[in-house]
């Protein structure tokens, strides 16, 4: 019969809380705008562990876009280098046949009398032959 009886308890226990009943106690209803404020709490907190979870989850794409963009990057500026050094030039020039030849004289400069004054003036102008 004591089984009954705690079990019975037990029970009455669980109805006067799953019915609500215990919700009109004193210290409930005393509490109730604490209770709420706490709950409101509760709800920002997961709302922005939630917000900071998807913020690093895009911090983590991106900068394993930006990673793979420097490769890319790193790839296509080395073939280029490649390609563009002066033998390779001649070589793709010869294979296209385009009739092209380096030519034997060294390039000069062409000066005006407006760029031969600016030189004078800024001759004039420097401290170190003075």
């Amino acid at each position: 019969m004591k089984k009954d009886g705690k079990t019975n308890k037990l029970k009455n226990k669980v109805m006067y809380i799953l019915s609500g009943s215990v919700l009109t106690e004193d210290f409930f209803v005393k509490n109730t705008f604490f209770i709420a404020i706490i709950l409101i709490l509760m709800v920002l907190y997961i709302s922005n562990r939630y917000n900071y979870i998807e913020q690093v989850s895009k911090i983590e794409s991106l900068q394993k876009e930006l990673k793979d963009a420097k490769y890319e990057y790193q790839t296509v500026s080395s073939r280029l280098t490649a390609i563009s050094r002066q033998s390779q030039v001649i070589k793709l020039v010869e294979q296209d046949q385009l009739g092209l030849e380096i030519s034997n004289k060294p390039s000069y400069e062409i000066n005006t009398k407006e760029d031969a004054e600016k030189k004078e003036n800024t001759k004039k102008d420097d401290p170190k032959e003075k």
